[in-house]
């Protein structure tokens, strides 16, 4: 009963202490800061994402346009004389006037021996001999000029 008592004694205290007209003002100054930022962050985020959009939709289009650029470069490059000739000599084997075909006979077999060994001599090429000596040791020689002496023999 008493607990009860001083429950109700302390809601008056707050009541008479803190509901003020200042007090309420402020509540509803809060409120009102506050849905104005919540609707501001929305706006924010709604703008930022379409905004993304747009940037993509530009990226589409800058693309688009460099296949246009292309396909007018390959078209033109499709209409020019010289296509045209290389078509002609690739595909029908014709020449220009005053040229003339040069057949080579195949390699000899002298030369596919030689390919041979060129082939075996590059992967039975012995591997450089590491270093010997501690890691200072080592720059001494390169600094003296003791490596490079050893690298010429």
């Amino acid at each position: 009963m008493i607990s009860l008592m001083r429950s109700k004694q302390f809601m008056r205290y707050i009541w008479h202490r803190y509901a003020t007209f200042n007090t309420g003002v402020t509540i509803v100054a809060v409120f009102v800061v506050l849905s104005w930022a919540w609707g501001a962050a929305s706006t924010i985020q709604a703008n930022f994402e379409a905004q993304k959009v747009v940037e993509e939709r530009q990226r589409e289009r800058d693309v688009l346009e460099l296949e246009v650029a292309t396909l007018r470069y390959r078209q033109n490059y499709y209409r020019s004389d010289e296509f045209k000739d290389l078509e002609a000599r690739s595909k029908l084997g014709l020449a220009s006037p005053g040229e003339k075909v040069l057949i080579l006979p195949p390699n000899s077999e002298h030369v596919h021996q030689q390919d041979e060994q060129d082939q075996k001599l590059k992967t039975a090429a012995p591997a450089e001999k590491p270093a010997s000596g501690s890691n200072f040791q080592q720059w001494i020689n390169f600094l003296s000029g003791k490596s490079a002496s050893r690298l010429q023999k």
